[in-house]
């Protein structure tokens, strides 16, 4: 349940799928309510004379005012009148209600629930829209590409002599200096630098090109100006830089020894190698084609779709996404105040960015939702409970658990027959 306002207005005036209700408490039930609350508040009361806990309620009210207990009281009952007006009302909410208090007091709590429920949906047309997927074909150059990569995961670093080379690496120790002083975060020992990967400030790996293996050598280069650390944005500095060792990437060959070390099931020559690598790419192309294909009849078919969506429902989708944006930035190891921070832009700003997205994702739910209702399109028990298990072993817990933070049987169904659906879109409008 949401946390109760004061008295607001929520509502859009135009808006049919949006609702007040009034629900008021009083009598018995608030009578208890307010009981309850001046039992737990009591227990730790403080008041000259009396013991924790021992405060009568006549000099309670007197010291703290009967209004102190109002609040917790309010909350007491909030869930029961929440089920009131749904009852009442016989209103079934699709996003969580606002909750504003509109009366208190010691006779009384009234509220009004703003309650948003489900638009209707209008489609025109879903079917015969002859909507084409994209072929898949693999090039010759896109195998001889990604053949290149899986040589350069497998090349060797070998020690040089002579100087260093763009492309080298060089294991280097440095020390970091700003106006004689070292600085926090600016020293490191046999550090391998890969020569051009742009890892180190600009013009820090130019100057490292050219020294040999135990020379030293001093490096000035200035911070950027959006470094992360305030004291040394635009700071000029020195690192103090002597190069270890250096070392080259060799190339290796297509023998016995590279394919044991690929570790590919039935690849010992190049041209099963070829093979492996054009299977795969053509694996993810394919893949990539059927979600632009899905996204495409999706995008078509709610073309033809009319509703008035509400407000509420796109907003509690950009909370899902802002939720989910926030836990792959935090994989990332990087919060949302940070990523604000080097971004230079605000909640209000992500919001904006994942509104569009998530009106999408309200919009084809809804239409998918009244396709399921049209075409009467079910789930049954044992296509849930096996789905359910594949996907279990899948993720590699027990099905009790996968159902547990999946949402249970029913979210299974529901995904179902979203599936379902869609699959049903691809058959009537090839």
């Amino acid at each position: 349940m949401a946390k109760i306002k004061e008295e607001e207005k929520t509502t859009k005036k135009n808006d049919k799928n949006v609702h007040e209700v009034v629900v008021k408490i009083e009598g018995e039930e608030w009578k208890k309510a307010l009981d309850h609350s001046f039992k737990e508040k009591s227990k730790d009361a403080k008041v000259d004379g009396f013991r924790k806990g021992k405060v009568p309620r006549d000099i309670y009210e007197k010291h703290f005012g009967k209004e102190s207990l109002w609040l917790d009281a309010a909350d007491d009952v909030l869930q029961s009148a929440f089920t009131k007006a749904l009852d009442d009302s016989k209103l079934v909410p699709v996003v969580q209600p606002d909750v504003n208090l509109k009366n208190l007091s010691d006779d009384l709590v009234e509220f009004t629930f703003t309650i948003t429920t489900k638009p209707e949906v209008k489609i025109k047309k879903y079917k015969g829209l002859k909507i084409a997927k994209e072929d898949v074909k693999v090039t010759k150059e896109e195998i001889e590409h990604e053949l290149g990569h899986v040589l350069e995961r497998y090349t060797e670093l070998v020690s040089k002599d002579g100087e260093v080379e763009s492309g080298d690496i060089a294991i280097i120790d440095f020390e970091g200096f700003k106006d004689g002083v070292a600085f926090d975060g600016g020293k490191g020992e046999n550090y391998s630098l890969e020569i051009g990967s742009n890892t180190f400030i600009p013009g820090f790996e130019d100057q490292v090109i050219g020294m040999k293996a135990g020379e030293e050598k001093d490096i000035n280069v200035t911070f950027p100006e959006d470094y992360g650390v305030k004291d040394l944005k635009g700071a000029p500095v020195v690192f103090k830089v002597k190069v270890n060792e250096i070392k080259t990437k060799e190339a290796r060959e297509l023998d016995e020894e590279f394919f044991e070390d690929l570790g590919l099931e039935g690849v010992d020559s190049k041209e099963k190698l070829e093979k492996e690598i054009e299977s795969n790419i053509k694996a993810q192309k394919e893949m990539d084609a059927e979600n632009k294909y899905i996204d495409k009849i999706l995008e078509e078919v709610s073309k033809q779709v009319e509703v008035d969506i509400p407000e509420g429902m796109v907003n509690e989708e950009i909370d899902r996404l802002k939720k989910r944006f926030e836990e792959n930035m935090r994989m990332q190891g990087v919060s949302l105040d940070l990523y604000y921070q080097f971004t230079k832009s605000t909640e209000a700003d992500l919001r904006n960015q994942l509104e569009k997205e998530a009106y999408s994702n309200v919009l084809y739910r809804l239409m998918l939702e009244e396709i399921i209702a049209k075409e009467n399109i079910e789930v049954t028990e044992e296509e849930a409970e096996k789905e359910a298990e594949s996907l279990a072993e899948k993720y590699q817990v027990s099905k009790e658990q996968f159902l547990s933070e999946f949402g249970g049987i029913d979210m299974i169904k529901y995904d179902l027959e979203f599936r379902k659906a869609i699959d049903l879109l691809k058959e009537l409008n090839k």
